[in-house]
């Protein structure tokens, strides 16, 4: 369901507009005056905003308010069709120009061009370099051409068939056959039930090329579509454009009504319990279904209802999270909303949650007892304002950044207004209005929602489980009989006491011992007296953003094989402890408002935090890096919860075919390997976990702080810096040794290797072509080798799905490491018939051959550099580029500035460097691991 929390409080976060001075419920939410919003002759309905950001590009996109939900009986799966149709030919560009040209010009199929279909709409990306007239009118000619010329011929459509049903086999499995079963429950009596989007098998093999002609016809008009432009353009300019392009179109003279489908009320309540024996996971849905349609936000009041809302949810949520933190968890996560469904037109009251398999009745009586909590006594006042801090945060932080938002997001924010009718007031609008009405919300006001949420008919219950001996399915009587709760054995809700602070103990401040810069970069580094090291670089990228790393050598490669096997999956719960005897629900409570999160990491060669916070909370990260290195919680009972959350969530996952097929895959590349323990934990690993070791072994890690650099990158303040990385990083212990990456010399298996995995009983397989090995770390032949992949990606697209017609999606991806010791990986893989699997993989290696023997194409190796010449211009302007740039230089023990030169590397790249280490790395032996079904 894809409308809920985003569509909730999408209306929250625009572009810019004029704060009016006094508020009236009756008054209407201003339009965005930054967005140029018209309607043409024809209906057609178009947006248009100037934003350079990024610089030089622009999003255009074309939405068509008509989708599956529109088929007729002998079309179901055909609007779906349709926008595959799109990509396969067009009047100006004919059979796969259209892909071609738009990878010469770098934008990426799949990555960047994409399109969805859904129930009510069909939507087309399509973000091109602003950087040439020629270019953004290509773009409009492309749009153009797919709203009203897209060649529907014969050919291309037997073609495409195959690569839709690929798609449609990709769906099949344990969840497709339950919800098959429930959905006819969930959206009872309604269109929506018997159209889902990617149709019916027998339908897409067998339909006229008539029939997809004709929802073309009927459904691609002017008066259903609309065109979004955002990016670093001329508004004026663009309306021409449109108009150029969309306005001679006419609408058919007998048009089909396009039709609002109802999700009928019923007076039942309808229970779904459904199992399979691939479900990997247990999990409870629990809708109580609106009377009415969904209300239009159009004016303050009911901008202010839609806020309480937000307000009601975050309560209740955060209910429900501090139950998962608990020593016997009830589910994995659970939360709650009210919001839409599959059907545009009925919103819901809706929770879910993901359980224990064999306490599927006790989960759902807390959900339903927390509901009850709620109607009964309502919420506390310490719990109100912690949600208006949560909210007013969140729209502060954007707020901040309004002239740092992508495109992207405003197109988002113009198709809800086209599709949905969501308001679009501007970010400065929002803010100061929120900002206002927020006090004008009383507790009374949002306790009594629940009211009108809460009802004993439409409602449904789905509960989805594993199907294995052992396992008792509960019955609709007893799912019945939980909704009945007895209020009287209610207790309120207790509120603790809020903590006062992140730090317990007494922080001895240290010094700065050494200060350098790198005007290169516009870094700086401190040397703390302690020896770390604090780097840090001041951007304006964002605003109100701040992205934190700290990295150090080390890792469980320095445990023993029994140590390592006892604390592999224990790492992950550590946290759950807490730090500065605070447990998570009091840090929660504690961060309510606030913006920063930090969390350690052990991983094989290093140890070490990410994060991220704002520039004024930045403080509370110091906090916390400083409270996991000093005081990390030992708490037994917080540690048994998380096992118990990670069991609910893997205990089934090996029944899952693809999963089935990495475990067995990687265990028997890794049969010369003493360490290797498994994917994920089971039963008999959590047995041999010892919590008491891995908290010892993470005291181990962190107590040398001298041994860690910490990278800070966004909107820092010198002074800032400064000051908290003396108190709070110079203050931390250390004993001035340095550790280094360890290589334990465990390898995959070597040779000529083929590995065939049967699980499953869909007609579904998957095929890994791996080649691997050791090699000295040449940075030239990295470069190289990641070029390789995404040459030979293009011509896999080229080959297997459009002339084969045998796969839906196809990858491959080479790269070479350095530490703890110099090797290279590539990996081709797909998903395909069982038919196929043998046919494909000879296609896949002869694609391969090809450019060991001849090299790659000239235009696809410039493919290459122009959709990485187009993610530079972009990444090298977002803080998590310059992040993974300082960390992956510490890791290589290379010059962070070489990221300045990055973009020249790949302009450096020849056809014959590419095929160089094809050759070099990828014409011996290889492993090939293949999924098969079960024999039946």
């Amino acid at each position: 369901m894809k409308k809920n929390f985003k569509s909730l409080f999408l209306f929250l976060f625009a572009s810019a507009s004029v704060f009016a001075q006094q508020l009236k419920e009756t008054d209407v939410i201003p339009f965005d005056k930054s967005v140029k919003k018209g309607t043409l002759k024809n209906g057609l309905t178009y947006y248009i905003k100037k934003n350079a950001k990024p610089e030089n590009k622009v999003d255009l996109r074309l939405i068509i308010n008509a989708g599956s939900i529109l088929e007729n009986d002998d079309q179901q799966g055909l609007a779906h069709f349709m926008e595959h149709m799109c990509f396969n030919g067009t009047k100006r560009f004919p059979k796969n120009q259209l892909v071609d040209y738009l990878q010469s010009i770098g934008v990426k199929f799949g990555q960047h061009l994409n399109a969805y279909t859904s129930f009510d709409e069909t939507v087309y990306f399509l973000p091109i370099p602003s950087d040439s007239p020629e270019k953004v009118e290509k773009g409009f000619q492309i749009i153009e051409d797919w709203a009203f010329n897209a060649n529907l011929t014969p050919e291309e459509i037997d073609k495409e068939r195959g690569v839709v049903l690929e798609e449609y086999r990709l769906g099949l499995g344990a969840d497709k056959r339950m919800q098959d079963r429930y959905i006819p429950k969930m959206m009872y009596n309604s269109q929506y039930a018997n159209r889902l989007p990617i149709g019916k098998k027998e339908i897409l093999e067998n339909f006229t090329y008539d029939k997809v002609t004709s929802f073309y016809k009927d459904w691609y008009r002017p008066n259903l579509m609309s065109v979004i432009v955002v990016g670093d353009i001329d508004v004026a300019e663009m309306e021409k454009k449109i108009k150029d392009h969309f306005e001679k179109y006419q609408n058919p003279k007998n048009e089909k009504p396009r039709k609002t489908f109802e999700v009928p009320n019923h007076k039942e309540t309808f229970v779904s319990i459904e199992s399979d024996k691939e479900a990997a996971q247990t999990q409870i849905q629990l809708l109580y279904k609106d009377y009415g349609s969904p209300k239009k936000v159009k004016t303050i009041g009911d901008y202010k209802n839609r806020l309480a809302e937000g307000l009601f949810s975050t309560m209740l949520n955060n209910r429900l999270n501090e139950l998962t933190n608990s020593p016997t968890p009830p589910f994995t996560y659970g939360y709650t909303y009210h919001g839409g469904t599959f059907a545009r037109e009925k919103e819901a009251f809706q929770s879910f949650a993901m359980i224990d398999e064999k306490k599927q009745i006790e989960a759902l009586k807390v959900l339903v007892s927390e509901n009850e909590r709620v109607k009964k006594f309502g919420f506390t006042a310490g719990e109100f304002e912690r949600a208006k801090n949560e909210i007013l945060s969140r729209v502060e932080s954007q707020f901040k950044d309004k002239d740092k938002t992508e495109s992207e997001n405003f197109v988002w924010e113009c198709q809800s207004n086209f599709l949905e009718g969501m308001p679009m007031s501007g970010i400065e609008w929002e803010y100061a209005t929120i900002q206002k009405i927020l006090p004008t919300i009383n507790l009374t006001q949002v306790n009594d929602l629940i009211k009108d949420f809460i009802k004993d008919d439409n409602r449904v219950i789905v509960i989805t489980s594993p199907e294995k001996e052992g396992l008792k399915k509960v019955t609709e009587a007893e799912v019945l009989d939980a909704l009945k709760v007895n209020s009287n054995d209610l207790k309120p809700y207790e509120d603790k006491a809020v903590a006062s602070s992140l730090i317990r103990n007494t922080v001895k401040e240290g010094s700065i011992s050494k200060k350098e810069t790198n005007d290169k970069i516009g870094a700086t580094t401190l040397t703390l007296s302690n020896g770390a090291k604090v780097t840090y670089k001041k951007t304006d990228f964002k605003n109100d953003e701040i992205m934190l790393e700290a990295i150090s050598f080390g890792g469980s490669n320095l445990y023993s094989n029994d140590e390592m096997k006892k604390t592999q999956f224990a790492n992950g719960g550590l946290t759950e402890a807490g730090f500065s005897g605070l447990k998570q629900n009091d840090i929660d409570k504690f961060m309510a408002g606030k913006i920063a999160s930090v969390y350690p990491y052990i991983s094989n060669t290093t140890e070490g935090f990410r994060g991220s916070t704002t520039p004024k909370d930045l403080e509370y990260a110091f906090q916390m890096i400083h409270a996991y290195f000093t005081d990390l919680n030992f708490d037994a009972d917080a540690f048994e919860g998380y096992k118990q959350k990670q069991s609910n969530f893997f205990e089934n996952m090996i029944s899952q075919p693809n999963f089935y097929f990495q475990q067995e895959f990687y265990t028997y590349l890794n049969k010369e390997n003493p360490r290797w323990n498994g994917i994920v934990p089971t039963a008999e690993k959590w047995n041999e976990t010892d919590y008491k070791l891995a908290y010892n072994k993470f005291k181990e890690r962190f107590s040398n702080a001298g041994d860690f650099e910490f990278f800070f990158i966004g909107n820092v303040d010198d002074a800032k810096m400064e000051e908290f990385a003396k108190k709070y990083i110079a203050s931390l212990p250390s004993n001035g040794t340095k550790e280094t990456a360890k290589d334990l010399g465990y390898r995959f298996l070597k040779g000529d290797i083929k590995k065939v995995v049967n699980k499953g009983k869909d007609p579904k397989s998957n095929v890994t072509i791996m080649f691997y090995g050791d090699a000295p770390y040449s940075a030239k032949e990295a470069v190289a080798m990641t070029a390789l992949g995404e040459v030979l990606t293009i011509k896999l697209v080229e080959e297997l799905r459009e002339n084969e017609s045998g796969v839906y999606g196809v990858n491959a991806r080479g790269s070479m490491s350095k530490v703890p010791y110099g090797s290279y990986n590539f990996n081709i893989s797909f998903p395909c018939g069982p038919e196929n699997a043998e046919k494909l993989t000879a296609s896949a290696l002869a694609e391969l051959d090809k450019i060991i023997k001849n090299g790659p194409e000239e235009k696809d190796v410039n493919k290459y550099k122009e959709a990485e010449a187009l993610d530079y211009k972009k990444k090298i302007k977002e803080n998590r580029y310059w992040m993974t740039n300082f960390t992956r230089s510490f890791m290589n023990g290379s010059s962070p500035e070489e990221i300045l030169t990055a973009s020249d590397k790949v302009k450096e790249v020849t056809a014959k460097d590419i095929q160089n280490v094809a050759a070099k790395y990828l014409s011996k032996d290889k492993v090939i691991g293949i999924l098969m079904p079960e024999a039946k």
